[in-house]
């Protein structure tokens, strides 16, 4: 790791602004919960929002060439994916994306779960219906169930929500994986949106993130690519995230549906996207050592422990942990996990809000020692309970 970044670095975040440590604001509670690091920005970032706040004038904002130039070039350099400029839809979250999706699809939705919760609550918001089917656990390894996806099909879907690399399970899917998908939405006529922020966050050495779009020319037709810089470099606060769209039908019918509802992207953030996308290749690599190492601690401690277990994470740095079988034990028949866990000093998300009760989501994106201290807790939660 390099010795100018300091992963190391214990942040206060407490009685500020934190929507992640106000929700135990004067408990002895440890958030790991909602997906927001607790290291600091990277120092390009922050000196170009330095620079930029120092320029006094934040009125609305548009892309320039210079932060257009920035993505496309990170796009190829990191993906092999070369994209058009005018693919290219700003927006003010990755949430909002997937909202302006389900709008603009006239049809019903389809999903796997367990999944992030705006998959689901997006398509209830836009009137939509939604269809889901369940990811599978074989051989240690999370899959999917392309019987179980088709059976989840009616006339009216229209939308497949793909979470690529997925949140929470961690996987992060490959090249057979990306086909199947591609080959279903052709077979059944749907367009695919693909969120894809967790993209720079492929944990696996040896790994490299694909875009699904980038398969052929057929799914790219078909496609949504959702991404933004908010997780990997730890400004999700700065509201930037943006839509890869080749089709130019399929992208009048996405910013129609914007229209009137979807605020210009905060200048801040366009600022720090550039950054993010232009100078940060240290400390991304740097980054992606911590959380390898972070990884491998939650794995180890997990798989120790009685009553909990989880799958090998290739990417995010969220830990999908199977809590199932600490719900049964005698202790337990009628303990809430999460509120377990809190009364243990950890907060971690509830796997209902996913759509799988029993299970836990833990982030470890956070310093070494606040994590050594998350583990305990974890451990004397499930001992108290096995």
């Amino acid at each position: 790791m390099s010795l100018s970044f300091d992963f190391e670095r214990v942040i206060d975040r407490k009685a500020g602004d934190s929507v992640k440590w106000n929700r135990y604001a004067g408990r002895d509670i440890l958030p790991m919960w909602v997906a927001d690091m607790d290291f600091a920005a990277p120092p390009a970032v922050v000196e170009a929002l330095q620079r930029r706040v120092a320029h006094g004038v934040f009125g609305y904002a548009e892309a320039w060439p210079g932060l257009t130039e920035a993505v496309l070039g990170y796009l190829e350099k990191e993906y092999g994916w070369r994209i058009d400029a005018d693919w290219l839809v700003w927006l003010p979250g990755l949430v909002t994306g997937l909202n302006v999706a389900c709008r603009a699809i006239d049809g019903d939705v389809i999903t796997a779960t367990p999944v992030y919760p705006p998959f689901m609550s997006a398509p209830r918001f836009s009137g939509r219906g939604l269809g889901s089917f369940p990811l599978v656990q074989q051989a240690g390894r999370w899959q999917w169930d392309w019987a179980a996806a088709a059976a989840a099909v009616t006339p009216t879907t229209k939308l497949f929500l793909l979470c690529h690399p997925h949140n929470p399970v961690g996987r992060a899917w490959g090249a057979d994986e990306l086909a199947a998908i591609a080959a279903f939405c052709e077979r059944h006529d749907l367009i695919l949106c693909s969120d894809e922020i967790h993209c720079d966050l492929i944990l696996d050495a040896g790994r490299r993130h694909t875009p699904i779009a980038m398969l052929d020319t057929a799914i790219a037709r078909r496609s949504i690519t959702l991404m933004a810089p908010s997780k990997t470099f730890n400004i999700p606060g700065l509201g930037c995230a943006f839509a890869v769209i080749p089709d130019a039908g399929l992208r009048r019918a996405f910013t129609r549906a914007m229209a009137g509802i979807v605020p210009h992207v905060n200048v801040l953030g366009l600022t720090a996207c550039e950054a993010a996308l232009r100078d940060c290749g240290d400390w991304h690599a740097a980054l992606i050592d911590t959380l390898r190492r972070n990884r491998d601690c939650v794995e180890s401690t997990v798989a120790a422990l009685p009553g909990l277990s989880m799958t090998h994470v290739e990417a995010t740095y969220l830990a999908w942990i199977d809590a199932r079988r600490l719900g049964q034990g005698p202790k337990s028949t009628t303990e809430n996990l999460q509120r377990h866990f809190e009364a243990h000093g950890l907060g971690l998300s509830d796997g209902a809000d996913f759509g799988s009760p029993g299970w836990l989501r833990l982030n470890f994106a956070c310093p070494p020692s606040v994590l050594d201290e998350a583990l305990k807790r974890l451990a004397g939660g499930a001992k108290n309970l096995a």
